[in-house]
C-alpha cells in the first residue's frame, strides 16, 4: 500500500478517535446540561446536522480547491468546534456547546471523503484495499478513543469532560500536521472535459440505489443503537468505564475487519457482503432485546460494528463504480448527503427513543428499517451482475 493511503488512513484514524470520544461523552454531557430531557442528544444531533450540511459543499469545494485544501478547511472547522466546546462547558452553556458540536460535525463531514481520496491515490486494482485501509485506521480509534474519553474526563477537575475536548483539539492538530505530508494529485483536465450525465440519471441507477440504501440503513441503525447505548447502560446502573469498554469493542468491530473486508469483497462480491452485514446487525438487535447484562451489550455492539463494516465498505465500493471521473464530485456529494441525512435523524431520535420507549423497543423499531432496506437491495440488486475488483 502506498505512502499516501497510509497517511490518509492515519488522518481518518485521528478523526474517528475524536468521533468515538464524542459518542462516549456527548450524550452524558447533554443529560447534565440540557434544559429538557427531549434535548439530551441535541448536541449529538447537531453534530450530524453539521456533517449533513457539509456533505454536498465539501465535495464541490474539493472539486474547486483540491482534496488536500478541502481537508485543511474541514480540519480547521473541527479545531474551532473543539475550542467552543471547551469554552462552553465550565458555565454549562448548552447553546454554545451545541454550536461547537455543529462545527465539529462540519469537520467530520469533510473527513468522510478520506475514503474516496484513498481510491484516487491508490495503485491500479487496489481501490477496495485502499478503502479498507483507510477504514482500518479506526482500529487505532477503537483503542485510543474510549481510553482518551475515560482518562480525559477529569483533566480539568472543576469541569468534567472539558478535558475531553482538549484531547479532541490535540487530535485535530496532529491530523493537520499529517495532511502536510500527503500528496494528492489534482483532477486531470481531460476528466473535467468529459460529458457528464445529469445527477438524476446517475442516482436512478440500480447500482447507486443499492449502494446508497445499504449505506443509509447500516449507518443510521448502527449510529442510533451506538448513541443510545451509553445512555441505556447508565440507566441500567453501569459505570462510565463499563460503557466506554463496550464502545471500544464496538468500534473495534467497526474497523478491525477492514484489514480483510476488501479481500472478502473481491472474493465474494459486494452484494453478498452487504447481506452478511445486514444479518449481523439483525443478530445484534435480537441479542439486545434478550437482556441487559454487560455481556449482552458487549456482544451485540461488537456484532453491530462488524455488520456495519461489511455493509458500509461494500456500499462505498459500489458507489465508486456508479460514476465517471467527471461525475465524481456531484455523485459523492449526493451519496454522502443521503447517507448522513438519515444518520442525523437517527442521532436526533436516539436519546428521545431511549427515554420514551425504552431500550428494547428502540431496538425492535430497527427491525422494519433493516427489513425494508434488504427488500430494496434484493429487488434492485437482482439484475446486477457485478464482478468486484
Amino acid at each position: 500500500m502506498n505512502r499516501n493511503v497510509i497517511l490518509l488512513a492515519l488522518c481518518q484514524a485521528l478523526l474517528t478517535t475524536g468521533n468515538v470520544l464524542l459518542v462516549s461523552v456527548n450524550g452524558l454531557i447533554g443529560r447534565a446540561i440540557a434544559p429538557s430531557e427531549l434535548l439530551i442528544t441535541l448536541p449529538v444531533a447537531l453534530q450530524f446536522v453539521g456533517l449533513m450540511a457539509a456533505t454536498i459543499p465539501a465535495s464541490l469545494i474539493m472539486k474547486r480547491i483540491g482534496r488536500k485544501n478541502g481537508f485543511y478547511l474541514g480540519t480547521s472547522f473541527g479545531i474551532l468546534g473543539a475550542v467552543l466546546c471547551v469554552i462552553a462547558l465550565p458555565d454549562g452553556a448548552f447553546v454554545l456547546f451545541c454550536g461547537g458540536t455543529f462545527l465539529l460535525g462540519i469537520g467530520i463531514g469533510f473527513g468522510t471523503l478520506y475514503r474516496f481520496a484513498a481510491v484516487e491515490v491508490a495503485y491500479p486494482g487496489q481501490q477496495s484495499h485502499a478503502i479498507s485501509m483507510v477504514m482500518a485506521g479506526g482500529v487505532l480509534a477503537a483503542l485510543l478513543g474510549p481510553t482518551l474519553a475515560l482518562n480525559s474526563r477529569y483533566w480539568i477537575p472543576e469541569t468534567p469532560f472539558a478535558g475531553s475536548f482538549m484531547g479532541l483539539l490535540v487530535l485535530y492538530l496532529i491530523a493537520l500536521l499529517l495532511l502536510f505530508l500527503v500528496k494528492i494529485n489534482p483532477t486531470e483536465q481531460e476528466n473535467e472535459a468529459q460529458t457528464e450525465r445529469q445527477l438524476g440519471e446517475i442516482i436512478r441507477q440500480d447500482l447507486f440505489i443499492v449502494a446508497v440504501v445499504a449505506g443509509m440503513a447500516s449507518y443510521a441503525v448502527m449510529n442510533l443503537i451506538m448513541t443510545a447505548t451509553p445512555l441505556a447502560m447508565e440507566r441500567y446502573g453501569y459505570s462510565f468505564a463499563a460503557a466506554t469498554s463496550v464502545i471500544k469493542w464496538h468500534v473495534l468491530g467497526m474497523f478491525l475487519p477492514s484489514f480483510y473486508t476488501g479481500r472478502l469483497i473481491q472474493r465474494f462480491g459486494a452484494l453478498p457482503m452487504i447481506k452478511l452485514g445486514a444479518a449481523l446487525i439483525l443478530l445484534c438487535i435480537l441479542i439486545n432485546v434478550q437482556g441487559q447484562s454487560e455481556w449482552h451489550f458487549w456482544t451485540a455492539l461488537l456484532l453491530l460494528g462488524v455488520g456495519w463494516n461489511f455493509m458500509f465498505i461494500s456500499a462505498t465500493q459500489l458507489v465508486t463504480q456508479a460514476y465517471a471521473p467527471a461525475e465524481k464530485a456531484k455523485t459523492q456529494a449526493a451519496n454522502e448527503f443521503l447517507v448522513f441525512s438519515t444518520v442525523t435523524l437517527s442521532a436526533l431520535g436516539s436519546g428521545w427513543l431511549e427515554a420514551t420507549t425504552g431500550w428494547q423497543n428502540l431496538n425492535l423499531l430497527m427491525l422494519p428499517v433493516m427489513g425494508f432496506a434488504l427488500l430494496v437491495i434484493y429487488i434492485k440488486g437482482k439484475p446486477l451482475r457485478l464482478t468486484q475488483t
